[in-house]
């Protein structure tokens, strides 16, 4: 299979394996095969996000999302800076719902980053808003940027992994975040004043904006500031031109941890699979478990880790799972 060319653009398996672990798992499968792989771990525009355009390469000390000072990494390249709010804002930096302060959790620390990326020279910043600890409208990180004259000519770009308008963010997500009912009514009423508040001080209707949910309001907060709000997925395959590397593969290898219908809404293997058939390219999808009632494209194969290897072992070694998958269906003939 020496002439066999794949694309590995996995996405995470959340709280298992990385990306960029998954797709070294499927070159690890393509080399027992003699086949080539061009390895392009994914993401949606939550968290790992930061990792599939390139990784960390700079920290900064900002305020965390308990007001605490956390350590951020972010990347600056070429111009192009990346910031990962979960890294400055997030809900694991919290200590999980339980650890939470979901009223008081605050975005300042991802605008703190924006602060720093534009003061070391980014004309381009790309925030990636899944994982928050926050329903604060994106108010505190909105305070904490440059002013609109120093952010001329900057251009930044919020990457979405939900579409849910802004005030409708606690109700959906709160109570993730540790909130209780009582509490998402407040935080509901915060976000209404809020609304009216950018519409007031920037000219922007945040709710009539998809996505501007996102982070418990943070995208919205960012869009009012100028911010677009672009699906994560698009964003991440634009700026490592996945369309490209997908016409040039034999078979592209796609996967996340639960394909279900959240799956078909912007994520990865729907957007891996979109991209495919548009070049006729077919796509193996692994996927630690599936909902057997949520249709799979018709380009795609699907591999469910959890009916081939048992739920214990596709948890405990998502990797080793993955690898003997792909070589199989290799050498079975996709």
């Amino acid at each position: 299979m020496s002439d066999v060319r794949l694309l590995a653009a996995p996405d995470k398996f959340r709280g298992t394996a990385s990306a960029v672990e998954i797709a070294a798992a499927v070159a690890q499968a393509a080399s027992a095969v003699s086949a080539s792989c061009d390895a392009a771990p994914m993401a949606d525009g939550g968290e790992g996000t930061l990792d599939a355009l390139g990784g960390p390469n700079r920290t900064s000390v900002v305020t965390g999302p308990l007001g605490e000072p956390v350590a951020a990494p972010w990347r600056l390249s070429r111009g192009v800076a990346v910031i990962e709010m979960a890294l400055a804002s997030g809900l694991a930096l919290a200590g999980g719902a339980p650890g939470n302060d979901p009223v008081n959790a605050t975005t300042a620390g991802t605008g703190e980053l924006i602060a720093e990326a534009v003061s070391a020279g980014a004309r381009r910043v790309l925030v990636a808003v899944g994982g928050s600890a926050t329903t604060d409208g994106g108010l505190p990180a909105v305070q904490a940027l440059p002013s609109p004259a120093r952010m001329s000519g900057v251009e930044m770009v919020v990457a979405c992994d939900v579409r849910t308008a802004f005030v409708d963010a606690a109700a959906v997500f709160g109570p993730q975040k540790g909130a209780s009912p009582a509490q998402v009514e407040l935080l509901t009423r915060r976000l209404r004043t809020l609304t009216g508040m950018y519409e007031r001080d920037f000219g922007v209707d945040v709710a009539a904006l998809p996505g501007a949910g996102a982070a418990g309001g943070l995208a919205g907060g960012l869009a009012a500031r100028g911010a677009s709000l672009v699906g994560g997925f698009e964003v991440v395959a634009d700026e490592v031109g996945l369309r490209e590397r997908i016409s040039d593969a034999d078979v592209a290898v796609t996967g996340e941890g639960r394909y279900d219908v959240t799956s078909l809404e912007g994520k990865v293997v729907a957007g891996v699979a979109e991209l495919a058939a548009r070049s006729g390219t077919p796509v193996l999808a692994v996927v630690g478990s599936c909902d057997p009632a949520v249709p799979v494209p018709e380009n795609v194969e699907l591999v469910d880790l959890t009916a081939r290897f048992g739920s214990q072992r596709a948890h405990a070694d998502p990797c080793g799972c993955v690898r003997e998958a792909v070589e199989a269906t290799l050498r079975g003939g996709l």
